[in-house]
């Protein structure tokens, strides 16, 4: 009696994979778009801190910003090195996938700031409908009191 019963419920846990099969697939590629996007968001995030702490150094680097665009964006490159374009043949950060944009502000409390602005586009990856697009532009100002 046992015996038969263990032939008739063969297959059950294969069956059971098989139709939940599509969900897990779905659940990992999101999982794994998730983890590509917040990786990038930090990185867009660091890379802004990274070029305003450098941009407010003092009032003489206000004057020159245009001098040092190639500065603050090779500082800007180095903080998004590891996301996942590749950006190793950027040269300039004017266009999309890296535009950064220095400009001196009055700060809150109304001395001279520096104001820093970092965008920066993914790579296209699976889109999951109504959920995840398949590729973000994440942008990060922060501003900085001018230091000296």
């Amino acid at each position: 009696m046992k015996n038969s019963r263990r032939k008739s419920c063969r297959g059950g846990s294969a069956l059971e994979m098989a139709m939940l099969m599509p969900w897990y697939i779905f659940l990992f590629v999101g999982a794994f778009d998730w983890g590509f996007f917040s990786h990038a968001l930090i990185s867009t995030a660091s890379a802004a801190r990274v070029v305003a702490l450098y941009s407010s150094q003092s009032a003489a680097y206000a004057a020159t910003n245009s001098t040092n665009t190639t500065n603050t964006c090779t500082l800007a490159l180095e903080e998004l090195r590891y996301a996942d374009n590749d950006l190793s043949t950027l040269t300039t950060c004017t266009a999309l996938p890296v535009i950064v944009s220095y400009s001196s502000v009055t700060g809150a409390d109304g001395q001279a700031a520096a104001s820093v602005t970092v965008q920066y586009q993914t790579l296209q990856l699976i889109p999951i409908p109504g959920l995840l697009a398949g590729q973000f532009t994440f942008q990060r100002t922060v501003q900085m009191r001018l230091r000296g």
